[in-house]
Protein backbone atom coordinates (compact mmCIF):
# COMPACT_ATOMS: atom_id res chain seq x y z
CA UNK A 1 0.00 0.00 0.00
CA UNK A 2 1.11 3.69 -0.92
CA UNK A 3 0.56 6.01 2.64
CA UNK A 4 2.48 9.00 0.54
CA UNK A 5 2.51 10.54 -2.49
CA UNK A 6 3.70 13.95 -2.75
CA UNK A 7 5.72 16.19 -5.58
CA UNK A 8 6.36 19.92 -5.01
CA UNK A 9 8.71 21.06 -8.53
CA UNK A 10 12.16 22.31 -7.30
CA UNK A 11 11.37 25.49 -9.07
CA UNK A 12 8.48 25.92 -6.45
CA UNK A 13 10.65 25.63 -3.57
CA UNK A 14 10.53 21.18 -3.40
CA UNK A 15 9.31 20.04 0.27
CA UNK A 16 10.56 22.34 3.27
CA UNK A 17 10.47 21.43 7.34
CA UNK A 18 6.31 22.57 7.29
CA UNK A 19 5.75 20.06 4.20
CA UNK A 20 7.55 17.14 5.82
CA UNK A 21 6.17 17.60 9.25
CA UNK A 22 2.40 17.69 7.91
CA UNK A 23 2.95 14.72 5.16
CA UNK A 24 5.13 12.70 7.81
CA UNK A 25 2.20 13.53 10.41
CA UNK A 26 -0.56 12.21 8.39
CA UNK A 27 2.00 8.68 7.16
CA UNK A 28 1.93 8.28 11.37
CA UNK A 29 -1.86 8.53 11.37
CA UNK A 30 -2.58 6.55 8.58
CA UNK A 31 -0.14 3.57 10.06
CA UNK A 32 -1.77 3.90 13.50
CA UNK A 33 -5.72 3.49 12.03
CA UNK A 34 -4.35 0.65 10.42
CA UNK A 35 -3.26 -1.13 13.42
CA UNK A 36 0.95 -0.53 13.47
CA UNK A 37 1.81 0.77 16.57
CA UNK A 38 4.40 3.12 17.28
CA UNK A 39 5.46 2.71 20.60
CA UNK A 40 9.05 1.03 19.39
CA UNK A 41 10.55 2.28 16.16
CA UNK A 42 13.72 1.57 14.68
CA UNK A 43 15.06 3.88 11.76
CA UNK A 44 16.73 2.49 8.89
CA UNK A 45 18.82 5.89 6.98
CA UNK A 46 21.58 6.26 4.98
CA UNK A 47 24.80 7.22 6.14
CA UNK A 48 27.14 9.98 5.32
CA UNK A 49 27.50 9.00 1.35
CA UNK A 50 23.81 9.95 1.20
CA UNK A 51 24.50 13.64 2.71
CA UNK A 52 22.04 15.18 0.01
CA UNK A 53 19.16 12.66 0.18
CA UNK A 54 17.26 14.33 2.04
CA UNK A 55 17.12 12.19 4.60
CA UNK A 56 18.23 13.86 6.96
CA UNK A 57 15.52 16.06 7.23
CA UNK A 58 13.20 13.14 6.53
CA UNK A 59 14.55 11.50 9.89
CA UNK A 60 14.71 14.95 12.07
CA UNK A 61 10.82 15.18 11.56
CA UNK A 62 10.21 11.49 12.35
CA UNK A 63 12.00 12.21 15.62
CA UNK A 64 10.02 15.63 16.04
CA UNK A 65 6.99 13.09 15.78
CA UNK A 66 7.98 10.27 18.16
CA UNK A 67 10.02 11.80 20.26
CA UNK A 68 11.46 8.97 22.65
CA UNK A 69 9.51 6.68 20.71
CA UNK A 70 11.92 6.15 18.27
CA UNK A 71 14.48 3.67 20.06
CA UNK A 72 16.79 2.68 17.71
CA UNK A 73 18.22 4.01 14.94
CA UNK A 74 20.72 1.66 12.30
CA UNK A 75 22.41 3.83 9.25
CA UNK A 76 22.31 1.42 6.43
CA UNK A 77 26.01 1.61 5.34
CA UNK A 78 26.50 -1.84 3.70
CA UNK A 79 30.54 -2.14 3.41
CA UNK A 80 30.79 1.21 4.12
CA UNK A 81 32.61 1.93 7.28
CA UNK A 82 30.11 3.06 10.32
CA UNK A 83 29.16 6.49 10.82
CA UNK A 84 31.48 8.32 12.78
CA UNK A 85 30.38 11.26 15.65
CA UNK A 86 31.45 13.83 13.48
CA UNK A 87 29.57 12.58 10.41
CA UNK A 88 25.96 11.79 12.89
CA UNK A 89 26.10 15.30 13.96
CA UNK A 90 26.95 16.71 10.37
CA UNK A 91 23.95 14.59 8.85
CA UNK A 92 21.46 13.63 12.02
CA UNK A 93 22.32 16.99 13.63
CA UNK A 94 18.94 16.73 15.72
CA UNK A 95 19.10 12.82 16.58
CA UNK A 96 20.50 12.16 19.89
CA UNK A 97 24.23 10.16 19.16
CA UNK A 98 22.96 7.47 21.85
CA UNK A 99 20.28 6.12 19.24
CA UNK A 100 22.37 5.24 16.81
CA UNK A 101 23.91 1.51 16.03
CA UNK A 102 26.89 0.10 14.08
CA UNK A 103 26.17 -2.55 11.61
CA UNK A 104 29.19 -5.19 10.44
CA UNK A 105 28.40 -6.79 7.51
CA UNK A 106 30.47 -9.57 7.79
CA UNK A 107 29.20 -10.63 10.97
CA UNK A 108 26.08 -9.00 12.31
CA UNK A 109 23.33 -10.71 10.09
CA UNK A 110 21.02 -13.16 9.93
CA UNK A 111 19.95 -15.40 6.47
CA UNK A 112 16.04 -15.00 6.23
CA UNK A 113 15.82 -17.22 3.21
CA UNK A 114 17.53 -17.92 -0.07
CA UNK A 115 16.67 -17.32 -3.90
CA UNK A 116 17.07 -20.49 -6.26
CA UNK A 117 20.34 -20.47 -8.52
CA UNK A 118 17.78 -21.11 -11.38
CA UNK A 119 15.85 -17.51 -10.72
CA UNK A 120 19.93 -15.99 -10.73
CA UNK A 121 20.47 -18.03 -14.08
CA UNK A 122 17.49 -16.33 -15.20
CA UNK A 123 17.84 -12.69 -14.06
CA UNK A 124 21.89 -13.18 -15.35
CA UNK A 125 20.69 -14.33 -19.06
CA UNK A 126 22.77 -17.44 -18.14
CA UNK A 127 25.69 -15.92 -17.39
CA UNK A 128 25.68 -17.27 -13.31
CA UNK A 129 23.93 -19.74 -11.17
CA UNK A 130 24.32 -19.42 -7.64
CA UNK A 131 22.20 -18.93 -4.20
CA UNK A 132 21.23 -15.90 -3.04
CA UNK A 133 20.73 -15.13 0.90
CA UNK A 134 18.31 -12.64 1.82
CA UNK A 135 20.63 -11.08 4.63
CA UNK A 136 19.17 -8.29 7.01
CA UNK A 137 20.91 -6.95 9.87
CA UNK A 138 20.22 -9.23 13.63
CA UNK A 139 18.32 -5.76 14.24
CA UNK A 140 16.14 -6.05 11.75
CA UNK A 141 15.19 -9.74 12.03
CA UNK A 142 14.79 -9.72 15.73
CA UNK A 143 11.00 -8.03 14.93
CA UNK A 144 11.20 -6.34 18.58
CA UNK A 145 10.19 -3.08 17.45
CA UNK A 146 6.40 -2.62 16.25
CA UNK A 147 7.79 -0.43 12.96
CA UNK A 148 10.96 -0.19 10.73
CA UNK A 149 11.07 3.34 8.77
CA UNK A 150 13.50 2.11 5.96
CA UNK A 151 14.32 5.62 4.52
CA UNK A 152 16.14 7.14 1.73
CA UNK A 153 16.54 8.53 -1.73
CA UNK A 154 15.37 7.15 -5.53
CA UNK A 155 18.17 7.71 -7.30
CA UNK A 156 19.97 6.10 -10.27
CA UNK A 157 22.28 3.43 -9.47
CA UNK A 158 25.37 1.44 -10.59
CA UNK A 159 24.49 -1.83 -9.26
CA UNK A 160 20.55 -2.02 -8.98
CA UNK A 161 19.67 0.64 -11.53
CA UNK A 162 17.74 2.92 -8.99
CA UNK A 163 18.65 3.01 -5.39
CA UNK A 164 16.86 2.20 -2.11
CA UNK A 165 13.34 0.03 -1.01
CA UNK A 166 14.22 -3.10 -0.22
CA UNK A 167 18.19 -2.25 -1.51
CA UNK A 168 18.39 -0.08 1.81
CA UNK A 169 17.79 -3.53 3.90
CA UNK A 170 19.10 -6.03 2.21
CA UNK A 171 22.16 -4.63 1.35
CA UNK A 172 22.37 -1.72 3.35
CA UNK A 173 21.87 -3.82 6.90
CA UNK A 174 22.81 -7.10 4.64
CA UNK A 175 25.65 -9.51 4.80
CA UNK A 176 28.88 -10.16 2.67
CA UNK A 177 27.48 -12.88 0.74
CA UNK A 178 24.41 -11.20 -0.16
CA UNK A 179 26.24 -7.57 -0.68
CA UNK A 180 28.80 -9.67 -2.90
CA UNK A 181 26.63 -11.44 -5.16
CA UNK A 182 23.75 -9.00 -5.81
CA UNK A 183 26.54 -6.91 -7.24
CA UNK A 184 28.16 -9.23 -8.90
CA UNK A 185 25.22 -9.84 -10.50
CA UNK A 186 24.61 -6.36 -11.71
CA UNK A 187 28.41 -6.55 -13.05
CA UNK A 188 28.13 -9.33 -14.84
CA UNK A 189 24.54 -8.34 -16.39
CA UNK A 190 26.36 -4.75 -17.42
CA UNK A 191 25.87 -1.43 -15.48
CA UNK A 192 25.32 0.47 -18.61
CA UNK A 193 22.62 -1.75 -19.23
CA UNK A 194 20.82 -1.19 -15.67
CA UNK A 195 21.57 2.78 -14.59
CA UNK A 196 18.64 4.55 -14.54
CA UNK A 197 16.23 2.00 -14.69
CA UNK A 198 13.89 0.58 -11.80
CA UNK A 199 13.17 -2.75 -12.96
CA UNK A 200 16.63 -4.72 -13.37
CA UNK A 201 17.80 -8.10 -12.43
CA UNK A 202 19.12 -7.12 -8.99
CA UNK A 203 15.86 -5.50 -8.73
CA UNK A 204 13.98 -8.30 -9.37
CA UNK A 205 15.84 -10.56 -6.71
CA UNK A 206 15.75 -7.77 -3.80
CA UNK A 207 11.96 -7.61 -4.98
CA UNK A 208 11.46 -11.11 -4.72
CA UNK A 209 13.28 -11.63 -1.27
CA UNK A 210 11.48 -8.64 0.10
CA UNK A 211 7.96 -9.83 -1.08
CA UNK A 212 8.68 -14.03 0.33
CA UNK A 213 10.91 -12.98 3.65
CA UNK A 214 9.75 -9.59 4.79
CA UNK A 215 6.45 -9.88 5.08
CA UNK A 216 5.97 -9.77 8.73
CA UNK A 217 8.35 -7.35 9.93
CA UNK A 218 6.22 -4.53 9.69
CA UNK A 219 8.77 -2.58 6.99
CA UNK A 220 7.50 0.98 5.90
CA UNK A 221 9.60 2.27 3.16
CA UNK A 222 10.04 6.34 3.32
CA UNK A 223 11.01 7.68 0.03
CA UNK A 224 12.67 11.30 -1.48
CA UNK A 225 13.63 12.19 -4.66
CA UNK A 226 16.13 15.04 -4.84
CA UNK A 227 16.48 17.70 -7.62
CA UNK A 228 18.81 21.06 -7.55
CA UNK A 229 16.59 23.95 -6.17
CA UNK A 230 16.41 27.20 -7.82
CA UNK A 231 19.60 28.08 -5.79
CA UNK A 232 21.56 25.00 -7.27
CA UNK A 233 21.28 23.42 -3.93
CA UNK A 234 19.51 20.26 -3.29
CA UNK A 235 15.98 20.03 -2.07
CA UNK A 236 13.30 17.21 -2.09
CA UNK A 237 11.16 17.12 -4.63
CA UNK A 238 9.26 14.01 -4.00
CA UNK A 239 8.05 12.02 -1.19
CA UNK A 240 6.50 8.52 -1.01
CA UNK A 241 5.80 5.80 1.61
CA UNK A 242 4.50 2.70 1.38
CA UNK A 243 4.67 -0.77 2.61
CA UNK A 244 5.06 -2.74 -0.91
CA UNK A 245 6.83 -1.95 -3.96
CA UNK A 246 4.51 0.61 -5.29
CA UNK A 247 5.95 3.98 -3.44
CA UNK A 248 9.08 2.79 -5.06
CA UNK A 249 8.51 2.81 -8.95
CA UNK A 250 5.99 5.86 -8.75
CA UNK A 251 9.60 7.35 -7.23
CA UNK A 252 11.73 6.48 -9.92
CA UNK A 253 9.14 7.77 -12.27
CA UNK A 254 9.95 10.62 -10.75
CA UNK A 255 13.56 10.21 -10.20
CA UNK A 256 14.34 9.76 -14.14
CA UNK A 257 13.04 13.28 -14.74
CA UNK A 258 14.72 14.62 -12.34
CA UNK A 259 17.64 12.70 -11.53
CA UNK A 260 18.57 11.56 -15.55
CA UNK A 261 20.62 14.55 -17.74
CA UNK A 262 20.41 13.99 -21.27
CA UNK A 263 23.31 16.01 -23.18
CA UNK A 264 23.06 16.69 -26.64
CA UNK A 265 26.03 16.05 -27.49
CA UNK A 266 29.43 13.41 -25.86
CA UNK A 267 31.05 15.85 -23.73
CA UNK A 268 35.12 15.23 -24.44
CA UNK A 269 36.61 16.01 -21.54
CA UNK A 270 34.23 15.71 -18.15
CA UNK A 271 35.51 17.29 -14.82
CA UNK A 272 33.88 15.54 -11.42
CA UNK A 273 34.38 17.12 -7.68
CA UNK A 274 33.98 14.97 -4.83
CA UNK A 275 33.13 16.68 -1.85
CA UNK A 276 35.51 15.63 1.24
CA UNK A 277 32.70 15.45 3.67
CA UNK A 278 31.62 12.56 1.39
CA UNK A 279 34.13 10.99 -0.43
CA UNK A 280 37.10 9.15 1.65
CA UNK A 281 37.69 6.04 -0.82
CA UNK A 282 37.58 4.91 -4.74
CA UNK A 283 35.13 2.69 -3.41
CA UNK A 284 32.41 5.06 -3.19
CA UNK A 285 34.31 8.14 -5.18
CA UNK A 286 34.09 6.01 -8.34
CA UNK A 287 30.83 7.30 -8.75
CA UNK A 288 31.92 9.65 -10.53
CA UNK A 289 33.04 7.35 -12.83
CA UNK A 290 29.53 5.19 -12.82
CA UNK A 291 27.23 8.36 -13.06
CA UNK A 292 29.20 10.02 -16.52
CA UNK A 293 30.44 6.99 -17.96
CA UNK A 294 27.14 6.99 -20.43
CA UNK A 295 27.81 10.81 -21.47
CA UNK A 296 31.82 10.69 -21.85
CA UNK A 297 32.85 10.70 -25.76
CA UNK A 298 34.42 7.65 -27.14
CA UNK A 299 38.35 8.55 -26.55
CA UNK A 300 37.73 11.15 -24.16
CA UNK A 301 38.56 12.09 -20.36
CA UNK A 302 37.03 12.16 -17.24
CA UNK A 303 39.18 13.53 -14.42
CA UNK A 304 38.39 13.44 -10.34
CA UNK A 305 39.25 15.96 -8.04
CA UNK A 306 38.79 14.09 -4.62
CA UNK A 307 40.49 16.49 -2.10
CA UNK A 308 38.71 14.12 0.41
CA UNK A 309 39.76 10.68 -0.72
CA UNK A 310 42.76 9.01 1.26
CA UNK A 311 41.93 5.22 1.19
CA UNK A 312 41.02 2.42 -2.09
CA UNK A 313 38.55 0.61 0.10
CA UNK A 314 36.38 1.74 2.75
CA UNK A 315 37.13 -2.48 4.11
CA UNK A 316 40.40 -3.89 4.76
CA UNK A 317 40.35 -6.66 2.66
CA UNK A 318 38.48 -5.29 0.21
CA UNK A 319 41.61 -2.35 -0.12
CA UNK A 320 44.16 -4.82 -0.13
CA UNK A 321 42.16 -6.47 -3.20
CA UNK A 322 41.83 -3.34 -4.84
CA UNK A 323 45.57 -2.50 -4.75
CA UNK A 324 46.40 -6.35 -6.09
CA UNK A 325 44.15 -6.62 -8.95
CA UNK A 326 43.46 -3.10 -9.83
CA UNK A 327 40.98 -1.61 -12.19
CA UNK A 328 41.99 -3.72 -15.02
CA UNK A 329 38.90 -3.85 -17.00
CA UNK A 330 35.71 -6.77 -17.23
CA UNK A 331 37.33 -9.82 -19.44
CA UNK A 332 40.36 -9.31 -17.03
CA UNK A 333 38.34 -9.29 -13.54
CA UNK A 334 35.79 -12.20 -15.09
CA UNK A 335 39.00 -14.34 -15.57
CA UNK A 336 40.55 -13.55 -12.17
CA UNK A 337 37.41 -13.97 -10.36
CA UNK A 338 37.63 -17.88 -12.43
CA UNK A 339 40.93 -18.22 -11.14
CA UNK A 340 41.70 -16.68 -7.89
CA UNK A 341 39.55 -17.78 -5.22
CA UNK A 342 40.48 -14.57 -2.84
CA UNK A 343 38.19 -12.34 -5.74
CA UNK A 344 35.87 -14.99 -6.31
CA UNK A 345 35.30 -15.00 -2.62
CA UNK A 346 34.82 -11.64 -2.48
CA UNK A 347 32.60 -10.74 -5.45
CA UNK A 348 31.19 -7.14 -4.43
CA UNK A 349 35.26 -6.32 -4.98
CA UNK A 350 35.38 -7.94 -8.35
CA UNK A 351 32.04 -5.80 -9.09
CA UNK A 352 33.35 -2.59 -8.03
CA UNK A 353 36.69 -3.09 -10.24
CA UNK A 354 34.68 -3.69 -13.29
CA UNK A 355 32.41 -0.75 -12.44
CA UNK A 356 35.96 1.15 -11.82
CA UNK A 357 37.41 0.50 -15.31
CA UNK A 358 36.66 2.48 -18.64
CA UNK A 359 37.28 -0.89 -20.71
CA UNK A 360 39.71 1.40 -22.50
CA UNK A 361 36.89 4.01 -23.90
CA UNK A 362 37.95 6.99 -22.18
CA UNK A 363 40.52 7.73 -19.78
CA UNK A 364 40.10 8.16 -15.89
CA UNK A 365 42.85 11.22 -13.94
CA UNK A 366 42.28 10.91 -10.45
CA UNK A 367 43.58 13.61 -8.32
CA UNK A 368 42.71 12.52 -4.81
CA UNK A 369 44.59 14.32 -1.56
CA UNK A 370 45.58 11.12 0.30
CA UNK A 371 46.74 8.82 -1.79
CA UNK A 372 50.24 8.95 -3.82
CA UNK A 373 50.76 9.28 -7.62
CA UNK A 374 52.09 5.79 -7.58
CA UNK A 375 49.29 4.15 -5.50
CA UNK A 376 46.83 5.83 -8.44
CA UNK A 377 48.94 4.51 -11.00
CA UNK A 378 49.21 0.71 -9.31
CA UNK A 379 45.83 0.35 -10.01
CA UNK A 380 45.50 1.39 -13.99
CA UNK A 381 44.18 5.19 -13.26
CA UNK A 382 46.27 7.95 -14.16
CA UNK A 383 47.40 10.99 -11.21
CA UNK A 384 47.43 14.44 -11.00
CA UNK A 385 47.33 16.37 -7.84
CA UNK A 386 43.80 18.09 -6.58
CA UNK A 387 46.06 21.43 -6.64
CA UNK A 388 46.73 20.80 -9.84
CA UNK A 389 43.13 20.05 -11.02
CA UNK A 390 41.79 22.60 -9.22
CA UNK A 391 44.69 25.16 -11.07
CA UNK A 392 43.80 23.68 -14.35
CA UNK A 393 39.96 23.62 -14.51
CA UNK A 394 39.83 26.80 -12.52
CA UNK A 395 37.65 24.35 -10.09
CA UNK A 396 36.11 27.24 -7.64
CA UNK A 397 34.82 29.14 -11.14
CA UNK A 398 33.11 25.83 -12.21
CA UNK A 399 29.48 25.64 -12.52
CA UNK A 400 27.70 22.06 -13.48
CA UNK A 401 27.07 21.39 -17.07
CA UNK A 402 29.06 22.94 -19.88
CA UNK A 403 31.83 25.32 -19.24
CA UNK A 404 34.83 27.29 -21.18
CA UNK A 405 38.32 26.78 -19.44
CA UNK A 406 41.19 28.91 -21.94
CA UNK A 407 39.35 28.02 -24.80
CA UNK A 408 38.69 23.96 -24.01
CA UNK A 409 34.80 23.12 -23.25
CA UNK A 410 34.51 20.68 -20.79
CA UNK A 411 31.31 19.24 -18.55
CA UNK A 412 31.27 20.02 -14.87
CA UNK A 413 29.60 17.94 -12.28
CA UNK A 414 30.13 18.99 -8.64
CA UNK A 415 28.06 16.06 -7.17
CA UNK A 416 27.69 12.81 -9.25
CA UNK A 417 25.99 10.93 -6.35
CA UNK A 418 23.17 12.72 -7.34
CA UNK A 419 22.21 11.74 -11.19
CA UNK A 420 23.05 9.69 -13.94
CA UNK A 421 24.27 11.36 -17.19
CA UNK A 422 23.64 10.19 -20.61
CA UNK A 423 24.42 11.44 -24.38
CA UNK A 424 24.52 10.04 -27.83
CA UNK A 425 28.26 8.66 -28.30
CA UNK A 426 26.94 7.75 -31.88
Amino acid sequence: MTYLRVHIPPENGGLGAQDLAEHLGVLFSKLESDGYGLDRVMAVPPDITRLHSGSGEVLAEVYRHLGERLTDVLPAVGTHVPMSSREIRRMYPDIPESLFRPHDFRRDVVTLGTIEPSFIEEQSEGKLSFEWPAQVSKRVAAREHDLVLSIGQVVPHEVIGMANHAKNLFVGTGGADAIDKSHYLGAVYGMERIMGLADTPVRRVLDRAANEFTGDMNIVYVLTVVAPGNDGHPVITGLFAGTGTDCFYEASRLARIYNVVKLDRAPETVVVSLDPETYHSTWVGNKAIYRTRKAIASGGSLYIYAPGVAVFGEDAEIDRLIRKYGYCGTEAVLEAVARKDELGNQLSAAAHLIHGSSDGRFSVTWGPAGLAKDEIESVGYSYASPEALAERFRIPELTDGWNQVDGEEIFYVSQPGLGLWEADRG
